[in-house]
């Protein structure tokens, strides 16, 4: 093997990775909180009783499960230029991001309302409470506890699935490493190192997570 390893140009790019490294949390963060949002909504709109509402919710689903991730971030970027709409690389990384962690979201959270017993929610109302106050403080916080793994899940997937941003030319942790890496032809060096930091930033996002939503599951551990 003739290879030659030479790894001085990957340690003087580190504060240029580690900095492209905060750009990738911050797409992963904002398209994973408006996912959640929005796969909430998008749940209740394939609940809904009206036809609209559910095509509408149902057309999202199908289109952000069944289409790969690659060619969203292309319709965001490129395809919406067609009808006059131009949107910066970060923007459209998060829009598609958005937009697909939003459809699977809307499932899960299908999963996680079968889950919680309707009778919970006809006794809250019988307690007296509103269709809303008991969806808030009776429904929902089982509805989380119940997904809260496939959310974690989710938020890795996000994170990885950020570094596709590189073909809209976003400058994050793979963008930021295939610049290099075309400056110095030091692939497998920089691509090496890039792989590391995005299994530390997945272990530590999932360890924070796993610390998040130890006040879901306290009532659970408190039970004989």
């Amino acid at each position: 093997m003739d290879y030659q390893f030479h790894w001085r140009p990957v340690i003087q790019a580190l504060p240029d990775l580690l900095k492209a490294s905060l750009v990738t949390l911050e797409v992963s963060l904002i398209a994973m909180a408006l996912g959640l949002m929005f796969g909430l909504v998008l749940y209740f709109c394939r609940a809904s009783s009206l036809r609209l509402l559910r095509g509408f919710g149902s057309t999202w689903v199908e289109i952000a499960r069944n289409t790969p991730s690659l060619f969203q971030i292309f319709v965001f970027y490129w395809g919406l230029g067609e009808f006059g709409i131009f949107l910066s690389s970060f923007t459209a990384v998060v829009a598609a991001l958005t937009f697909n962690c939003a459809g699977y979201m809307a499932e899960t959270y299908r999963g996680g309302f079968n889950a919680v017993p309707a009778g919970q929610d006809k006794a809250a109302r019988t307690l007296g409470m509103t269709k809303l106050q008991s969806l808030r403080y009776v429904v929902l916080p089982q509805v989380l506890r119940a997904i809260y793994g496939p959310m974690t899940n989710q938020f890795t997937w996000v994170i990885l699935a950020s570094s596709l941003g590189m073909l809209a030319g976003l400058r994050e942790l793979s963008g930021e490493t295939q610049y290099f890496n075309s400056r110095t032809f030091r692939t497998f060096e920089f691509f090496a190192a890039t792989a590391v930091i995005y299994y530390l930033i997945a272990k530590i996002a999932l360890i924070l997570m796993r610390l998040l939503g130890r006040p879901l599951f306290r009532a659970e551990r408190a039970r004989p």
